[in-house]
């Protein structure tokens, strides 16, 4: 059964307002309220607000994607629905329109979703299905299809070139279109056949990336006693073998390959030995995806973290042992519990009461008629509580700017220079959900201001001052018209009740 938030939120969409609408594909997008995941809806929903945004405001006022723009945000939305699994919906050509057109503008996701919905080898099927469907519409012939792919092709490699989260996938696929004609084939399938060196050397020479790893490889292993007793052991040879054919297959964006250069530029007996380019092969590693890799430069940048410069100690080696536990690595869980903080139970942290009573008024905040400023408040006091904030950091912490993709950064030395920063690990469905809220309240409060609203101060929400007094004032407001609803629950902290957290 739908909850009643979720019901409020579809009424509102079905009733033209557009913030509802955004807020409704992201809950079919990401899979809220135990909803199933929809893209098909998602998509249908941001075609709405899209175009009503268009009648509300104008194209004219439209123009160029600012931060001010208020379609920024539903084209950020857009990007992050899977395309091909929207194909056959009723909104897709209104998402093929805005993709190509996001794309000539130089957004990297939406360049990566349609070069992996044109190029993809294993969507081969869906192609053919979406050029009948060009040809259907008018769209486009056989020969623009086909530039469509050419365009898509450049499109992978201006992102395989960037710094981003898109650049190693990009790679990846640019790897699966080599061209592969028959003899490569013939020598690859030899080799996996009778592992026939002289065919693999082939393939490696002939550009063949697997080739050039699986040379390298073979080259790097230890020689065995037996090969030792023949009187090579001294030679240096195979290894500078190894490094060359694994460079080359590094270059051609294999994570693998640049994760055994790391090793071989360790070993004693290569005479390259070299701690500094072990550690840079294993930074190119890890930058490609590949996990032991992440793990160990985030091992290396929490031992060095005294000589880092930081903004807050400990966020890059958090950064990497948490991509690497994503990719099931035991110990980079142990590494990442050493840095951040963990509170995953909210009925165990600070302002759990207080913080039920704020919940309760946001879901009902259009009843009361709360204000800017106590909007942003009653969000602060949910974040403070799913977070265990001090109520120092729960006045001044940046709710729009806590968030990152594995951990929430509080640092208010802006005001008090001497309460270090802390990072605390981001592990529930709830957490991001407050924090997502949290940010869509700033955003929405900074660009439709209330005309009669005196304590919504922009860009920021007062002093430290202003801050206490309306956190008092609001504690208060709270205690009296929901304190009551909650008395009868039994709250699971002892030694801080709601008197003592105001």
């Amino acid at each position: 059964m739908a909850s009643r938030e979720f019901l409020k939120i579809l009424r509102s969409a079905r009733q033209g307002d557009v913030f509802a609408q955004q807020e409704l594909a992201a809950i079919y997008l990401q899979g809220h309220f135990n909803t199933p995941i929809q893209p098909n809806n998602a998509l249908v929903w941001l075609e709405k607000a899209y175009f009503a945004t268009l009648s509300k405001n104008g194209a004219a006022d439209l123009q160029g994607h600012t931060p001010s723009n208020p379609l920024s945000a539903l084209f950020a939305q857009l990007v992050q629905i899977p395309l091909a699994a929207t194909f056959g919906s009723p909104s897709f050509h209104f998402a093929w329109d805005r993709f190509w057109a996001l794309a000539d503008e130089g957004n990297s996701e939406a360049r990566w979703q349609l070069a992996n919905l044109l190029l993809n080898p294993k969507q081969l099927d869906l192609q053919e299905q979406l050029a009948a469907w060009l040809s259907k519409q008018l769209l486009c012939d056989d020969e623009s299809f086909a530039k469509l792919q050419t365009q898509c092709k450049h499109y992978l490699e201006v992102i395989a070139t960037e710094e981003s989260f898109l650049a190693n996938k990009a790679k990846d696929l640019l790897i699966q279109l080599q061209p592969k004609n028959e003899l490569l084939t013939s020598l690859w399938n030899n080799w996996l056949s009778s592992q026939d060196e002289s065919a693999l050397q082939q393939a490696a020479e002939l550009g063949l990336t697997t080739a050039k790893l699986t040379l390298g490889l073979r080259l790097a292993q230890p020689k065995t006693h037996t090969e030792k007793k023949n009187g090579s052991s001294k030679s240096n040879a195979p290894l500078k073998k190894a490094v060359h054919w694994l460079e080359l297959a590094g270059k051609d964006g294999d994570p693998q390959a640049w994760y055994a250069l790391g090793e071989i530029y360790r070993r004693p007996q290569f005479s390259g030995y070299s701690a500094q380019e072990s550690d840079r092969c294993f930074d190119r590693a890890a930058d490609l995806g590949h996990a032991e890799a992440q793990f160990r430069k985030a091992a290396n940048l929490w031992r060095k973290r005294d000589k880092l410069e930081e903004k807050v100690t400990g966020l890059q080696a958090s950064y990497w042992a948490w991509q690497a536990h994503q990719q099931g690595i035991v110990e980079a869980h142990v590494l990442l519990m050493k840095i951040l903080l963990s509170c995953p139970n909210p009925a165990e942290n600070a302002w759990y009461a207080l913080a039920q009573c704020a919940e309760l008024a946001l879901a009902r905040h259009s009843d009361h008629q709360l204000n800017g400023g106590w909007i942003l408040m009653c969000h602060r006091i949910v974040i403070a509580n799913q977070f265990n904030f001090s109520k120092t950091e729960l006045l001044l912490a940046e709710i729009d700017q806590l968030q990152l993709e594995h951990c929430v950064v509080v640092d208010v030395r802006w005001e008090l220079p001497k309460i270090l920063p802390r990072l605390t690990q981001i592990e529930t469905t709830q957490q991001r959900r407050c924090l997502f809220a949290a940010s869509k309240a700033v955003e929405q409060l900074a660009t439709i201001r209330e005309p009669n609203d005196a304590e919504f101060l922009a860009p920021g929400e007062g002093n430290l001052r202003q801050r206490r007094y309306r956190f008092e004032r609001l504690s208060q407001w709270l205690t009296q018209n929901f304190g009551p609803q909650l008395a009868g629950k039994k709250s699971p902290i002892k030694s801080q009740g709601l008197q003592q957290q105001i």
